[in-house]
């Protein structure tokens, strides 16, 4: 149906943008959302189609060995011990992240009122917008001397230094979304359970907080996406040896930590560039499925509570 530029000119200029806007907002944003589509879809063919190059020579079984030595005859691109670093480094994370995150969340959207709301909003937003290489740098220099006086380890970086750093770089990210959950609970709920008797405790822990659950563990899921994914402070803090371990007070070396040592120096096309290039499909995968199960749980949360 054409656009009926006499009808338009009655109207005036305000008639007529609204009815350019109503007919060009669906394939814009179409459009828009077909260039993300495109975008991810060139980052998998890419990621991949370097990776299975690798397969034509060792099995799937030796790729997730127990040994990572890919520059030593026999070369070995077993990545266990890089998983189990990663994995290692991001429980200890959510071990600090979570019970900070969720009391900050609850704090913000359950108590604080006014300037105070706004300041400990402000200090998310400062904690999230830090750069990586200034916590490592933190870390490695104020915080790792500390962990040595006080537990007697051997090792100035270890997996519980890179926890500890990784843990207050997730919180923000944990608190943030956590905190839209619980906003996201009608207010109703709350004055119900008021009315009822409850404390304002009470509220919190057996009315709101179950309500918003899904949506607070899409936010712990995306916390941990942000703990797995990160590379330039754990690459300082972790110690970077790919062994498998299961102390936090030893160093270990994590999948992102891996492929940012040794890709540049690595020779182009050889199976060492094929090998970084499957963990680099591991991490894709892994950060994919964190990201659409966080987005299923929170669109549970929507559509539990109608919003």
């Amino acid at each position: 149906m054409g656009i009926d530029l006499r009808s338009l000119s009655q109207r005036g200029g305000a008639g007529f943008l609204r009815v350019l806007r109503e007919r060009w907002d669906r394939p814009v944003f179409a459009a828009l959302a077909s260039v993300s589509l495109i975008a991810l879809g060139l980052i998998l063919f890419f990621i991949f189609s370097e990776a299975l190059p690798l397969f034509r020579t060792i099995s799937l079984s030796n790729f997730f060995g127990g040994t990572w030595l890919p520059t030593v005859e026999p070369n070995r691109f077993g990545i266990l011990p890089l998983l189990t670093g990663s994995g290692l480094v991001m429980v200890g994370a959510l071990v600090v992240a979570i019970p900070f995150g969720l009391a900050a969340a609850l704090f913000i959207a359950e108590i604080a009122t006014g300037i105070i709301k706004d300041i400990a909003k402000s200090v998310l937003e400062l904690l999230a917008g830090i750069p990586s290489v200034v916590y490592g740098f933190f870390g490695l220099m104020v915080l790792a001397p500390i962990l040595q006086q006080i537990a007697h380890i051997p090792y100035r970086r270890t997996a519980l230094l890179a926890s500890l750093i990784l843990g207050v770089m997730a919180l923000p990210t944990i608190a943030s979304l956590a905190e839209d959950a619980l906003t996201a609970v009608p207010r109703s709920y709350r004055e119900a359970s008021l009315a009822m008797g409850a404390s304002r405790w009470q509220t919190m822990w057996r009315v709101t907080f179950p309500a918003a659950f899904s949506g607070i563990i899409g936010a712990v899921i995306l916390g941990m996406g942000r703990a797995i994914g990160e590379t330039m402070a754990v690459l300082m803090l972790s110690g970077n040896a790919a062994q498998m371990v299961g102390s936090f007070l030893k160093p270990v070396r994590t999948l992102t930590a891996t492929i940012a040592l040794e890709m540049a120096e690595t020779p182009f096309g050889s199976e060492h560039y094929h090998a970084l290039f499957g963990i680099g499909a591991v991490l894709l995968i892994i950060t994919l499925a964190m990201n659409w199960i966080a987005e299923a749980l929170r669109g549970r949360l929507a559509r539990k509570h109608g919003s």
